[in-house]
């Protein structure tokens, strides 16, 4: 995963490759803009602040969710996930698989991609509260799926993550409602599998 430092000594809100509506219908424009433009910014905003004086300022994000606690923890964490989240992501596209050695991967460690569907959606849907759902590789390259609460992120128990759906309710609710699994299952659909491919990869 690449180090996510601080510019001039900010964080900047990061730019995703694809247009507002172009993720529609899993994800729909009026809830990019909520969620990047103004649930994200206000991470970036509340980290930026926090930073200066700080034994955190000049660190990466990594660093700072390593190391941090309380709010600054939380805002970086924040930061990290939705920038991988939002980095993952692709005009929709009809059986949407990985390939290549990440597919064999998941294969093997899962049985089959549908199985590997099926228990992540079940780990994204089952969380309690708010949260992220995550796949991640060990340091053996072998792949897990684990529940973050919060802005808990993998690296914090040694992992390298590849995957995430955010099952904060401001992911989901203005196109969903309550309807967390619909959303969580729409999303296959978009992943940009190359950019998941990569990050196994570093491995």
């Amino acid at each position: 995963m690449k180090q996510t430092m601080p510019i001039d000594g900010k964080f900047e809100l990061m730019i995703y490759s694809y247009s507002p509506d172009e993720l529609a219908p899993a994800i729909s424009a009026e809830t990019i803009g909520y969620h990047h433009g103004k649930h994200l910014l206000t991470y970036v905003n509340n980290l930026n602040a926090m930073l200066p004086g700080s034994p955190q300022e000049g660190k990466s994000l990594e660093e700072i969710v390593l190391n941090a606690q309380g709010g600054m923890l939380n805002n970086a964490g924040q930061i990290l996930n939705h920038n991988m989240y939002f980095e993952q992501f692709r005009a929709p596209v009809e059986n949407n698989v990985p390939t290549g050695r990440l597919a064999l991967v998941i294969d093997h460690d899962f049985g089959s991609f549908e199985a590997f569907k099926e228990a992540f959606v079940k780990a994204g849907a089952t969380l309690f509260g708010s949260g992220w759902v995550w796949l991640s590789a060990n340091a053996e390259g072998k792949l897990v799926i684990t529940q973050e609460p919060n802005a808990a992120n993998p690296i914090q128990k040694g992992l390298r993550p590849l995957l995430t759906m955010d099952v904060w309710e401001h992911a989901y609710y203005l196109d969903y409602q309550n309807r967390r699994p619909d959303h969580l299952n729409a999303l296959w659909q978009i992943i940009d599998w190359d950019v998941v491919a990569a990050r196994y990869d570093e491995v």
